[in-house]
């Protein structure tokens, strides 16, 4: 299952199969080098909702170059395994349902897999998938907003598994972040109702963010199209992408070090 005991912790986001196959295990292989306990994966989808143009951008270009489904499920099997540490998908109700549900948590479990995200999937009609995660040993992470109400807060942080998610933008990956009031009412709720770690992602860019956002409470940071934006400038090379996702995520890690959980 997912690590509960590896927190305050940075989570980065990867495009599976993004800049290329190898590129994606060099990003995983830097990201396990400065001590993230998981990472998560997002398997590209055609008509992403929560994807900013960063995310939306690298998801196009994975299709483009003949990613799918099967592939997405071997590259995180290969990645687990060469780096030893666990993924947790994110994607769209669309791919899980059309491969079925079963069989989707299936292969993500088998792939080394412990948690599965799906944006676009509404609490009220997540049950089906969330058993199907937990046959499998998965947790289904959910999500809160600074717009979901305080009544609805309370009831989804109280189901949450795994990890709960704190979307800190009011709108898509990579724009500005929530800070100040808003922000730490949210965290505050979150943690009063929630059994699992918290952590808040969307618009996460650097290590004052972070110790702000862990001072604010939270369990941890989820790092995604800042991340990326490092990986495309490091160009095609392996070894250069290895270096820039250490050299990106190294401060962001030892933010968390620096910042008493």
């Amino acid at each position: 299952m997912i690590p509960q005991d590896t927190y305050p912790s940075i989570v980065p986001f990867l495009t599976c199969g993004w800049p290329s196959p190898e590129g994606f295990l060099a990003s995983v292989r830097g990201l396990a080098k400065v001590g993230c306990p998981y990472f998560e994966v997002g398997f590209p989808f055609s008509d992403p909702i929560a994807d900013g143009p960063t995310i939306q951008l690298t998801s196009s270009e994975a299709l483009e170059a003949g990613m799918n489904l099967k592939m997405c499920f071997e590259l995180t099997a290969q990645a687990t395994r060469e780096s030893g540490i666990p993924a947790v998908a994110m994607t769209y109700a669309n791919l899980v349902y059309h491969l079925g549900l079963n069989e989707f948590c299936q292969r993500l479990k088998e792939a080394g897999g412990e948690g599965l995200i799906v944006p676009d999937l509404s609490f009220e009609e997540s049950e089906p998938v969330k058993e199907a995660c937990n046959r499998h040993d998965l947790h289904l992470v959910s999500f809160l907003a600074p717009t979901t109400a305080a009544e609805r807060r309370r009831e989804v942080a109280a189901a949450a598994q795994g990890f709960l998610y704190l979307v800190a933008v009011r709108g898509v990956t990579g724009g500005a972040g929530a800070s100040g009031p808003e922000l730490q009412q949210l965290i505050t709720d979150a943690k009063a109702a929630a059994a699992c770690p918290v952590l808040v992602g969307f618009g996460v860019r650097g290590p004052e963010q972070v110790m702000d956002i862990l001072k604010a409470g939270a369990d941890g940071a989820i790092v995604g199209s800042a991340l990326l934006e490092k990986v495309r400038a490091a160009g095609t090379d392996g070894a250069s992408i290895e270096k820039a996702v250490e050299e990106f995520l190294g401060p962001l890690v030892q933010a968390c070090g620096a910042t008493p959980a």
